[in-house]
């Protein structure tokens, strides 16, 4: 009987970690949540596409601010899930930008300038916010102009992750908008 029990209690833990959630991301010294899938680069938008389809995966930039609760929300609950985490490190190159930061991007126009105002002329007010590109970006444009697809605040999990597998697809190349794809997802 006491192996019994002691087979039952590993089989329920085994079963517990197989289910939980991924850890949420740590704290960086700016305040914004470090997740171990996002890349440290020097920013350059037109280095970091190449890089990315090097490597086979999609661009994605993502907007955040110290003390953002949403941001919060998203490392918490969502970003953790094994599914998202999962298709994220596989599918994606994301690199994170602080809305009030002056670490210097340069734009796929060419222009250089600190997060913050780099933040001020793509027109971004909220965070987090995700922007997704194409494989191939044309000269002359902007990180806005050349976006497939924003995602502006904080979803759930099965929003999040229909929004990183539609720009996977290339649905936004197709006749089904995202809200149409979504409700298909979710079996509505």
């Amino acid at each position: 009987m006491k192996r019994m029990m002691s087979t039952i209690a590993a089989a329920a833990t085994a079963l517990a970690v197989a289910v939980m959630p991924l850890a949420a991301a740590e704290m960086g010294d700016d305040g914004l949540h470090k997740a171990t899938w996002m890349r440290d680069t020097f920013k350059d938008l037109r280095e970091d596409l190449a890089e990315a389809n090097a490597e086979g995966k999609r661009l994605a930039i993502i907007f955040e601010q110290r003390g953002c609760i949403y941001c919060k929300q998203m490392h918490e609950e969502v970003f953790p899930d094994s599914e998202v985490d999962s298709y994220i490190r596989e599918n994606y190159f994301i690199i994170q930008m602080n809305m009030f930061g002056d670490v210097e991007v340069t734009d796929f126009d060419g222009q250089t300038l600190p997060e913050k105002e780099m933040a001020r002329k793509w027109g971004l007010l909220f965070t987090p916010t995700l922007m997704f590109f194409p494989e191939e970006v044309p000269d002359g444009v902007t990180a806005p102009q050349a976006a497939v697809a924003q995602m502006p605040g904080a979803f759930g999990k099965m929003t999040t992750l229909s929004m990183f597998r539609w720009v996977v697809e290339k649905g936004y190349e197709g006749d089904e908008p995202f809200q149409k794809y979504l409700a298909r997802m979710i079996g509505q």
